[in-house]
């Protein structure tokens, strides 16, 4: 370039500026161009506020770490009136696949069950998308929530605290376990607890220590085979007045701190992997 006249130096340099100033797309929007499960996270199906959760929750990246395709038999356990991952998994294994949501049974107190009745009117009131979701009930192992054996893929989202909390913790991995095939994958997501604080000091907060999940999900006859930080915070310190349940988008607090709370998003989230044993 030393001996290149003075203009075609400055039409190189002025190329060079313009390419370095585009905005070009990373390896993930290369991976989701013509991907199915893409399209339907960017579906305008999708109510707003679960969209606007899309940035803590990153619904493509946790559905792929899983392995989920559009012919996989997945089963969700307690997926909430607000259906966020619903919205995605229904109309995507709506062809090739089956999604069963295991909801609310009728013995929990009504809170619960006024959330499990406006999931199904959900369902009902867009059987477009919602159609072919089955229903099941769910309650530690007393009930069935998919065939035995059968299931490619059981999910779970911010449900294990609750769980071990309420001493359902060895029912509900039992029920996993049953339905799932040999081979088949266990999905957990949820707050990741710290490290330098024992599981029961912060029971009460919300949090899970990474480790104690995944020992405890191992000894109910899985085995951990990875793990993914996509969904980490290293804002969340884990330390509020209202435990996890300060952040959004529960803001317990309701008005005090909040500004603080929205800074810091949403929790740390463990993402981790099992297979059926």
């Amino acid at each position: 370039m030393m001996g290149a006249p003075m203009s075609r130096r400055l039409l190189m340099c002025c190329t060079a500026v313009a390419i370095t100033g585009l905005v070009l797309p990373g390896p993930l929007a290369f991976a989701q161009q013509n991907d199915p499960l893409a399209a339907q996270i960017a579906g305008a199906h999708r109510s707003p506020g679960n969209v606007a959760r899309d940035k803590f929750r990153k619904p493509y990246e946790v559905l792929k770490f899983f392995g989920i395709t559009e012919s996989s038999r997945v089963v969700e356990i307690l997926p909430g009136s607000g259906g966020y991952f619903t919205e995605i998994l229904a109309p995507y294994l709506a062809e090739k696949g089956l999604y069963i949501t295991a909801g609310r049974h009728e013995g929990v107190p009504q809170n619960y069950t006024e959330d499990h009745k406006r999931m199904l009117e959900k369902y009902a009131a867009n059987p477009a998308v919602f159609g072919k979701v089955q229903v099941t009930k769910f309650y530690k192992d007393d009930y069935e929530i998919a065939p035995a054996g059968s299931m490619d893929f059981v999910l779970t989202f911010r449900n294990l605290h609750n769980w071990i909390e309420r001493n359902e913790i060895d029912g509900a991995l039992k029920a996993f376990n049953k339905a799932l095939k040999p081979g088949g994958i266990l999905g957990v997501t949820d707050h990741r607890g710290r490290t330098d604080m024992s599981q029961e000091a912060q029971m009460k907060n919300g949090y899970i220590r990474q480790d104690y999940a995944i020992a405890l999900i191992e000894k109910a006859g899985f085995q951990f085979i990875g793990s993914s930080e996509v969904k980490a915070n290293s804002k969340d310190t884990k330390d509020y007045p209202e435990g996890v349940w300060s952040l959004p988008p529960t803001f317990r607090q309701k008005d005090v701190d909040r500004a603080k709370y929205e800074a810091i998003g949403e929790s740390d989230r463990m993402v981790l992997k099992f297979v059926k044993r």
